[in-house]
């Protein structure tokens, strides 16, 4: 790998372009001078990708792929001059369904992450991949997981978590010819300042139960393990450690939990979330056994906010990320992960505005 010099500009590949955080990112680094950004996006996003990098100007290159294909399915000679300019990798896509068949897992986010290392070791003048893993290959451990660990004999809840730990193994692998580091968000929620965002799962399942609950004059009752916590993080956040990271020299071989290092309890998280909504404080509690059994029937499902059964294992799961790396070497760079009681409102307050448009907010 060539040594950066001080003038040397940035070109950046970006995959999960034009996803929740893809889009974001991509924003983040054309705030730099220097950069031009290559959105790496499979055919059937395209269009989309297209209309929005036509918003951001001139510095955006759409260009055609897919990470699941060796040579990212792309033609020799857009292969060439990718891997013979790019100086940056941000991977970010995967398949983020909790119930994905183990073979498209696989593919995607195992094979897909192999296909991108293979780029980056070709590239010449790579200084960095910035690998968007997740803290919950952690599977089923309890505790306390610290950020250099990674394999420690844990089974998993599904195979996104699964083949995501083969993905990050494999990136650990490649480190004497890949310089790269390794970031694991927790669960994604909306801007910590708007409440904005595209994707509305995990405590959003939740924030529709309330909803429901309030229309028919009740209160949500406690589900979930209540001792378990339930680990957020606003997506302003995460973009910003993304890129900081991407370009601080002391992060480079390291392994950063972005994750709230004082994740709330699930019954202290849904009572915040219920007050910030204006409905009935929680009362009464459903076994978390009998919640995941209840989510089998349709009916129950929908009252539940239209929760995927999958997603309940998240509310049970005893777990704390410590996240010392993430403070000592971010921290200086000033990042901190904002308290959910902080901008609980803002994303409480943008659920509120957007709840009815049900076609944007995905079941998955």
């Amino acid at each position: 790998m060539t040594e950066p010099t001080a003038d040397a500009a940035t070109t950046a590949l970006v995959t999960g372009f034009p996803g929740f955080i893809g889009r974001r990112l991509v924003r983040s680094l054309l705030e730099r001078e220097d950069a031009r950004v290559i959105a790496l996006v499979e055919p059937r996003m395209a269009g989309a990708a297209r209309n929005l990098a036509g918003t951001l100007g001139d510095r955006v290159e759409v260009l055609e792929g897919d990470i699941a294909d060796r040579r990212l399915a792309l033609a020799s000679a857009d292969w060439d001059r990718v891997r013979a300019t790019v100086t940056h990798v941000f991977h970010l896509a995967a398949i983020y369904d909790l119930a994905v068949p183990e073979e498209a897992a696989q593919r995607v986010n195992v094979d897909g992450t192999g296909n991108v290392l293979d780029l980056c070791a070709a590239a010449p003048g790579l200084q960095r991949l910035t690998y968007v893993s997740t803290a919950y290959v952690a599977g089923l451990r309890t505790g306390v997981v610290y950020e250099h660990e990674l394999a420690m004999g844990q089974a998993f809840k599904n195979h996104y978590e699964s083949t995501k730990f083969q993905a990050e193994v494999w990136v650990r692998a490649a480190a004497d010819r890949v310089p790269a580091t390794i970031l694991r968000p927790a669960i994604v929620v909306g801007d910590s300042r708007t409440g904005e965002t595209e994707k509305f799962d995990g405590p959003y399942y939740l924030l529709r139960a309330i909803s429901r609950a309030a229309r028919l004059g009740r209160a949500v009752p406690q589900f979930g393990a209540s001792d378990a916590t339930f680990n957020v993080v606003p997506v302003d956040y995460v973009v910003s450690a993304i890129v900081a990271a991407a370009f601080a020299p002391d992060t480079l071989g390291e392994t950063l939990h972005l994750v709230d290092p004082e994740p709330l309890p699930t019954r202290e998280l849904l009572g915040t979330l219920a007050s910030a909504y204006g409905a009935k404080a929680p009362s009464g509690r459903i076994p978390p056994g009998l919640v995941a059994a209840s989510l089998r029937v349709k009916a129950l499902q929908d009252f539940m906010g239209g929760t995927p059964r999958e997603s309940v294992a998240y509310l049970n799961h005893r777990v704390t990320f410590d996240t010392r790396r993430a403070v000592d070497l971010l921290g200086p760079l000033g990042l901190a992960p904002p308290r959910f009681a902080g901008y609980v409102d803002a994303v409480v307050g943008f659920f509120k505005a957007h709840e009815g448009d049900e076609a944007r907010m995905p079941r998955r």
